[in-house]
């Protein structure tokens, strides 16, 4: 079964990705983290995002877009990146979330697909014709 591993991190977490004295104990963590995930075979895809400040914002309002720079909302806790395992049940999938000790918002993911597979064109085309308007 697919899950997904959601990372939030806090402010102060984030920033020692480029702080000198914090980065290589940072990167060292999540180093250990993925190659522990790639070598158990249960790593479908992760990344890592950039922080709030590059976020845009599409909001539909009235059945106009509202497109905004920045986030959604000031929070202390960021979205920082994403993992797709695939792991035999919930419970193998909260093992390796509790692995790293980030804080992380686990969701489950369908063995079939949750959407069409032309889902992403559809929206594609959809925003484009609302930018002809």
């Amino acid at each position: 079964m697919q899950f997904m591993l959601l990372l939030n991190e806090p402010e102060a977490e984030f920033a020692k990705r480029n702080d000198p004295q914090h980065a290589a104990a940072y990167w060292g963590g999540w180093n250990a983290f993925i190659g522990a995930m790639a070598q158990a075979g249960v790593i479908v895809k992760g990344d890592g995002l950039q922080g709030p400040h590059t976020a845009t914002t599409v909001r539909l309002r009235d059945g106009k877009r509202l497109v905004l720079d920045g986030p959604f909302a000031d929070t202390k806790e960021q979205l920082g990146g994403y993992f797709v395992i695939v792991v035999p049940d919930l419970d193998t999938a909260l093992e390796w979330a509790r692995e790293q000790g980030a804080q992380w918002l686990l969701t489950a993911a369908a063995d079939t697909p949750l959407f069409p597979a032309d889902l992403g064109a559809r929206l594609a085309a959809a925003i484009a014709a609302d930018g002809a308007d």
